[in-house]
């Protein structure tokens, strides 16, 4: 959520990022000023009347004590009126903020001043690539048909058991999923991350807390009767640890790491560029957060962007690193690199994680906060990113490493899988 100051000092800075994320209603930032004028008004108004009544209050004591009975009745009359004043002004200001709040919370968050312009994933800017391009041999064939080769994936069951979308590891592929995980969250807490194990579901306030209400309602799985939702990315749980909490300024930064199932209602159905583990209503993720100085948070970007990097060249994959448009970033993110690996066998990049910086933008919907050395309370910022999304990197560790005689995997894996060869 932007921050109201913002409104009142550099109205050009929020239509100009509001533009570049191609936000169409703009009147909406002339909406929002005109009301948060409103509501100082209401709050003058009030304070004004409060010190009248308390003034008016104090003078009845003294009336009384005089003999002025009747002018100290007049002055009671007149505390009543201004209480019911008062009322009709509280009434109006809450009126008044939750109008400017709606309108606030509509907006997204501002993009960083290096976020190319651009609508479309294919103004998105190559950072840098990576990795060997593998060469297959002539009988190749797409992933989803080397699981069931090997009886490593099992989709019409999944289908039958749930529906499109949801598969069913099995053998040596189940064994995988879980191997990659550990690996994950042990290459994670290495690098001095603190592991957690979330919950799935999630309350209102925390989906509301990470910008997945009101933006994202429609792409979440919701137990209405609870007000749950099935958690999209272990992000959100993992950020709201620290919701309504103020931290002192050396505990910074606070880094975090969850393995989760990941739960999204907007999984395609139809096309080879949804078939297989390309996109699912279930996955498994992890995740890295980190909690961090705003003075710092774009160091500590750099840096996550980095140790995602890594994870993927000790996987061997070709890979490349995108800085995303305006038009393609998210709602919440002020910039976002995503993380490409190429398919060999389907000839094409998949995205295997995004890494992002939202600045303040979650922490003041969360009121993640800390305390400078001088006691001053200032936001975090929040940083997050997937470290990885497991179906996309399964399915070019099996395409890119198919031989003759099975999936030879990386050996960065050995510890976790006992038999490298998949066949």
């Amino acid at each position: 959520m932007l921050q109201i100051q913002l409104f009142r000092t550099d109205k050009n800075r929020i239509i100009e990022g509001l533009q570049k994320k191609n936000f169409k209603d703009l009147q909406i930032v002339d909406a929002i000023i005109s009301l948060d004028e409103e509501k100082r008004n209401i709050q003058q108004q009030s304070e004004a009347l409060a010190a009248s009544s308390n003034a008016i209050s104090k003078s009845i004591g003294q009336l009384m004590a005089t003999g002025k009975k009747e002018e100290a009745e007049q002055k009671k009359q007149e505390v009543a009126q201004q209480k019911e004043e008062a009322k009709a002004l509280a009434a109006k200001l809450a009126d008044a903020e939750q109008q400017l709040h709606d309108l606030i919370v509509s907006l997204p968050n501002l993009p960083h001043t290096s976020v190319p312009a651009g609508k479309t994933p294919e103004e998105n800017e190559i950072v840098r690539e990576g990795g060997k391009m593998p060469e297959l041999h002539a009988e190749a064939k797409p992933h989803w048909e080397l699981t069931e080769k090997y009886d490593l994936i099992d989709f019409e069951l999944g289908t039958r058991i749930t529906g499109s979308g949801f598969p069913v590891y099995k053998n040596k592929g189940a064994r995988l999923q879980r191997a990659l995980i550990q690996y994950f969250l042990d290459y994670n807490t290495e690098a001095g991350y603190t592991e957690f194990q979330v919950p799935l579901m999630v309350n209102e306030e925390s989906a509301y807390g990470t910008g997945q209400l009101p933006d994202k309602e429609g792409q979440m799985y919701h137990i209405q009767d609870d007000k749950f939702f099935l958690i999209p990315t272990s992000e959100v749980p993992l950020t709201n640890i620290y919701r309504d909490e103020i931290v002192k300024e050396t505990q910074l930064p606070v880094k975090m790491t969850g393995y989760t199932p990941c739960f999204r209602r907007e999984a395609g159905s139809y096309g080879k560029d949804v078939r297989g583990l390309n996109r699912l209503h279930q996955f498994d993720k992890v995740e890295i957060v980190q909690i961090a100085h705003p003075d710092k948070s774009y160091d500590t970007l750099e840096g996550m962007v980095k140790h995602v990097e890594q994870l993927l060249q000790n996987l061997e994959l070709p890979y490349r690193i995108l800085r995303l448009c305006g038009g393609d970033m998210s709602f919440t993110s002020a910039l976002t690199y995503d993380f490409e690996v190429y398919s060999a066998a389907q000839q094409r990049w998949l995205e295997v994680s995004s890494v992002s910086n939202f600045e303040s933008y979650q922490t003041n919907r969360m009121k993640i906060r800390f305390k400078d050395e001088s006691g001053k309370i200032h936001l975090a910022h929040s940083l997050n990113g997937s470290s990885l999304a497991l179906p996309r990197i399964m399915a070019c560790l099996m395409e890119n490493n198919q031989q003759e005689d099975g999936i030879h995997l990386p050996s960065v894996l050995g510890k976790y899988m006992k038999d490298l060869i998949l066949n």
